[in-house]
């Protein structure tokens, strides 16, 4: 998968991951209901579905990483869209053996300057860069 789809189905998976926490919502239930009826975007891509399912089968460890690792920072305090993007990016530098920590974090910090505050890219990259230093220890 190149790399421009791989951006694009993190994006993707991070608009599910954001819109069930914001509705409140089970982010595999909301998957499946967007697999079936994908509305007026294209359907999922297959990657996007393998990082939100992923996120969900380890919330409780990616979570307990963020806490840990963010000093001083709740997840209630994190903006909902960098709380999406960090557990994404956790995600596939503690859990997945496909992407290098690098290219996750680099691609966590371009949402997060895409889609959220000022601030958001250097503590994404901050609170990435420990996680990924430290990911032996974890």
């Amino acid at each position: 998968m190149a790399p421009t789809s791989r951006s694009k189905a993190r994006k993707r998976a991070v608009d599910v991951l954001f819109e069930a926490g914001q509705r409140g919502l089970d982010p595999v239930t909301l998957l499946a209901d967007r697999l079936v009826e994908s509305g007026t975007q294209t359907p999922l891509p297959q990657y996007a579905v393998d990082l939100v399912e992923g996120v969900c089968a380890e919330l409780s460890r990616i979570d307990e990483t963020l806490v840990t690792y963010a000093q001083g920072w709740t997840l209630e305090r994190m903006p909902a869209v960098d709380l999406a993007v960090l557990r994404l990016a956790t995600w596939e530098i503690l859990f997945s053996t496909e992407v290098d920590d690098a290219v996750a974090i680099d691609e966590a910090v371009e949402l997060a300057r895409a889609l959220s505050t000022d601030d958001s890219p250097s503590f994404v990259n901050g609170l990435l860069g420990r996680i990924s230093r430290l990911k032996s220890a974890l």
